[in-house]
């Protein structure tokens, strides 16, 4: 059977609305998508790094060059994407779905764009909450960004506070 979605990201930020998206993940994995890529993107850290001086040890006469050190707490967000995706992983994998992981640094909307290119995906799935109006201008909508970003298709699936978490 062919499937014209193989590749399939899917951005999920920690919370039980984007999750709410795993329900129609299943089914397409389930309909022959090949790779179910789960992605979560942790925003910079904003705020100067300790900038120290070391020596390059290959060089003749080690010049000494700057380097950022980054905040310890860059690490400690990634840990806990992974930590969080391998989560949604496991229980997919029961379901038998298996799935790979990512963690991302940088802007929601282009990093998920720009990952999606990379992996040479074929669709991205991802929930939107529906806003409008006011509210909608105010918080802005990553799914909106990645929407209009994006070069491949969009699953937006609209999920409410009110629907029941996935399992």
């Amino acid at each position: 059977m062919y499937n014209m979605y193989e590749r399939i990201i899917v951005p999920l930020d920690g919370s039980k609305l984007a999750e709410a998206v795993l329900p129609h993940v299943e089914m397409l994995a389930h309909a022959g998508a090949d790779g179910i890529l789960l992605l979560t993107v942790t925003e910079r850290i904003t705020g100067r790094g300790q900038t120290v001086q070391i020596a390059d040890p290959s060089a003749a006469v080690p010049a000494l060059e700057p380097v950022v050190k980054l905040p310890a707490a860059v690490g400690k967000m990634q840990r806990q994407g992974e930590r969080y995706l391998n989560r949604i992983a496991r229980r997919l994998k029961k379901r038998g779905i298996e799935t790979e992981t990512a963690v991302r640094l940088g802007n929601p909307a282009e990093e998920i764009c720009s990952f999606a290119h990379e992996q040479d995906a074929d669709l991205i799935v991802m929930a939107t909450h529906g806003r409008s109006g006011i509210a909608r201008w105010a918080l802005g909508s990553v799914s909106e960004k990645v929407l209009r970003a994006s070069h491949i298709p969009v699953l937006m699936i609209r999920v409410t506070e009110d629907q029941p978490a996935t399992q």
